[in-house]
């Protein structure tokens, strides 16, 4: 509709790089030589997403049929004051003067799949081709106009697998501050993609070593920021897990470890695993081998953060498979024994109050030295034995 309007329209930026490399393409965005009002004007149903920075969402089709796109005028850009979005916005006519404000080369493509053309003028194609991330234009400019524009690098290359382009990253130090000023939650956004890749190292290296780990982690020297780029390179991708390997070295700086997690914005759920991870209370799990001394520290860890420390902390199969072989089956919690409260307050044993729990406590600490004294009989004889004393 728009082509037949007489504007040119085509699929723009990571969904056309993602078909040019055979991976899954996200959402097709579009970008238009139309303006915000002639868009509106062709289609029935629109929303005005973004329509101060010229997009458009285009509405299609009910139902599971239902469609939803992302219509973009070309267009330039002012300064950037806060960094992160344009303090003013120009609306163009030609796609060229559109795609030399996008932050890498390999995501400056166009594609119109009415006339068949693709547009690369930027060298992406050879880009891609070699695996290279690399700003489009002047590197410091992108980096000035988008602070996230530095994060983003560092988790294509981790994502895509590719190496950072060496001017590129000497651009990234000049624009630190701007990626100061980027919401915190964007900057959690790239971090965790980053952390849940295939290769996590691709993207940690580079940003050690433009000084970005520094500012949205914290200074390490060189060795601990190696040992864990290469610990978390052998780690599962789960990017919580990872995040706590990459704050082990602070774990005796509590305070200093929650004003980072915190910062990052997490949920509820990552926050908690993140700072049991990074316990130092939990170290000697990776060493244990008395199966009642893995338990003890297994239950004051948790069994929800169990395999999550394992994984952190176990540095050999030998040490896993102690480690699983040692709790498989055991209680870990109170709510694991055989018996609970009332079953001891209807037995005579027990009066509700604070008794009760300490007494179910010493019975889950008699059950962790040896997991088959879990019956409701050996438990109530053993209550009855405690009490007496």
């Amino acid at each position: 509709m728009l082509h037949d309007a007489g504007h040119e329209a085509v699929v723009v930026g990571g969904a056309v790089r993602d078909a040019l490399i055979g991976r899954a393409p996200g959402d097709w965005d579009l970008a238009t030589s139309a303006t915000p009002a002639e868009v509106q004007g062709l289609f029935r149903r629109t929303i005005p997403t973004g329509i101060e920075h010229g997009t458009v969402t285009v509405v299609h089709g009910r139902g599971d049929e239902r469609v939803q796109t992302e219509v973009t005028t070309f267009r330039g850009e002012g300064s950037y004051d806060d960094g992160r979005r344009p303090s003013e916005v120009r609306f163009l006519r030609e796609l060229e003067d559109d795609l030399a404000r996008r932050d890498f080369t390999v995501n400056a493509f166009a594609w119109n799949p009415i006339t068949a053309v693709f547009t690369d003028c930027f060298g992406g194609l050879a880009d891609l081709h070699a695996g290279v991330i690399r700003a489009v234009g002047d590197a410091r400019q992108r980096f000035q106009e988008d602070g996230l524009r530095a994060m983003r690098a560092v988790r294509l290359c981790a994502t895509l697998e590719y190496r950072l382009d060496p001017a590129t990253q000497d651009a990234i130090g000049g624009a630190l501050d701007i990626l100061d000023r980027v919401s915190r939650e964007r900057v959690h956004v790239e971090l965790f993609k980053l952390l849940g890749s295939r290769r996590p190292s691709l993207g940690l290296a580079p940003m050690a070593e433009s000084g970005i780990w520094a500012r949205v982690l914290a200074p390490l020297p060189a060795a601990e920021v190696e040992a864990a780029i290469s610990a978390v390179e052998l780690m599962r991708p789960d990017p919580v897990v990872r995040l706590a390997r990459l704050l082990w070295p602070l774990r005796g700086e509590r305070a200093r470890v929650e004003a980072i997690v915190d910062g990052l914005k997490p949920s509820r759920d990552e926050r908690a695993r993140v700072l049991a991870l990074t316990d130092p209370a939990i170290a000697p799990l990776g060493k244990l081998r008395e199966p009642a001394e893995i338990r003890r520290l297994a239950a004051a860890l948790g069994r929800k953060h169990l395999a999550d420390a394992t994984d952190l902390l176990a540095r050999e199969w030998a040490q896993v498979v102690t480690i699983e072989e040692a709790c498989r089956g055991a209680a870990l919690a109170v709510a694991d024994l055989a018996i609970g409260g009332k079953d001891l307050v209807a037995a005579g044993v027990a009066a509700p109050g604070p008794g009760l729990g300490k007494l179910l406590a010493a019975l889950l600490d008699w059950v962790i030295e040896a997991p088959a004294r879990n019956t409701a009989e050996a438990l109530l004889e053993r209550a009855r034995a405690l009490t007496a004393t």
